[in-house]
């Protein structure tokens, strides 16, 4: 969790696709979320957050493979409140543990 969100940023997530699009409907919570393929609309208020994602080649450390996937982040008439409120459920729901 960062304590700034600009209103666009571009992240290297460590998922699929698949998995990305499970958890995308819980990330946004309540949000009005309109999908189509490599790319969603978040409804936020009077903004929006628009989402694109393209996956990348594993990456390889030794014998572990880890899947890659590239997302840019862009806020539409949303203000910096917002957007840190929003990110902070949004990281929270992402972020997965091990143990």
């Amino acid at each position: 969790m960062q304590s700034h969100y600009p209103e666009c940023f571009e992240r290297e997530m460590g998922c699929t696709e698949a998995e990305w699009l499970g958890w995308l409907p819980g990330a946004v919570a309540q949000a009005a979320l309109r999908l189509q393929p490599g790319r969603a609309q978040v409804a936020l208020g009077a903004g929006c957050l628009h989402l694109r994602w393209q996956p990348l080649p594993p990456r390889r450390i030794a014998l572990v493979q880890l899947p890659r996937l590239f997302v840019s982040f862009r806020f539409e008439g949303v203000g910096p409140a917002q957007r840190q409120a929003f990110m902070r459920h949004f990281d929270l729901y992402m972020q997965r543990g091990g143990g």
